[in-house]
């Protein structure tokens, strides 16, 4: 009688124990589900706050980059401005002073063509009056009579030295009378010019270094370069008056040399 109930105890107790486990298994399972839901929902937002924490870039640096940006362009497009300018002006000197080149080359050949001209019909080929004059003071003012010194000061001749282009008329010729007329050719224009000219501007003298100093004030005439300043002194041009006096460091002998000043300008250049 008591063996049986023994058995069922132990059924019981194994009962139990499988429902027991079950009972475990199920809460794992559960809680494992409740875990995992966490655990993907702290993801997510931890992502949302990721999103969330990314620094915007403030709005006074997007206005100085964007302001930056528009300078930049502004720079570019002045500086590109400024070298086809450059380029258009190169341009225009070449082409001016291919012209003058040719200008005088044909002055020259016209002088030639008339003198062989004259001497193959046997006469004699008389030069046109010069319209140039160059004119260097070498003297002083001792023993010098007022009106010497009126005629220098008119010229723009007050120191020892001094050198001015003159335009030959009749009342410049009787001025020159008292300090006697140099005629120059083209290559001692050049040469003072390049080596010795200056333009007064502002009430300086500035040595004429640079074509844009000649521009900036003789270029509202046309004249825009060294050039240009070269033939309208040499051709004693509508605007002869606009240009300046030219200097020198050493002396000469006094008296008209007519066309043998070029080789006393070249000893003092």
């Amino acid at each position: 009688l008591d063996f049986p109930k023994k058995e069922k105890k132990r059924e019981l107790t194994q009962f139990n124990k499988i429902r027991n486990k079950r009972d475990i298994t199920t809460d794992f399972i559960e809680i494992k589900k409740k875990y995992k839901g966490i655990n993907t929902s702290l993801f997510a937002a931890g992502t949302m706050e990721g999103k969330k924490k990314v620094p915007a870039v403030p709005e006074t640096l997007k206005k100085k980059r964007r302001n930056f940006a528009e300078l930049k362009i502004k720079r570019l497009r002045k500086k590109f401005a400024q070298k086809m300018l450059r380029k258009a002006r190169r341009k225009l000197i070449y082409e001016k002073a291919k012209h003058y080149h040719k200008e005088y080359r044909q002055m020259y050949r016209t002088e030639i063509r008339m003198a062989r001209m004259a001497r193959k019909a046997g006469n004699f080929y008389v030069p046109a009056e010069p319209k140039l004059a160059f004119v260097i003071r070498i003297r002083g003012i001792n023993g010098v009579s007022p009106k010497v010194r009126k005629v220098l000061q008119l010229l723009r001749l007050r120191q020892i030295f001094n050198g001015t282009f003159v335009k030959l008329n009749k009342a410049s010729i009787n001025m020159l009378r008292i300090v006697e007329p140099y005629i120059p050719n083209l290559k001692s224009v050049n040469e003072l010019i390049y080596k010795r000219g200056y333009g007064k501007i502002s009430k300086k003298q500035i040595a004429l270094t640079d074509n844009a100093l000649i521009a900036r004030s003789l270029g509202k005439y046309g004249i825009i370069c060294m050039e240009d300043l070269i033939h309208e002194i040499y051709t004693v041009g509508k605007r002869f008056k606009e240009k300046k006096t030219t200097h020198f460091v050493e002396g000469g002998d006094a008296g008209n040399r007519e066309d043998q000043i070029n080789r006393l300008i070249r000893r003092m250049n």
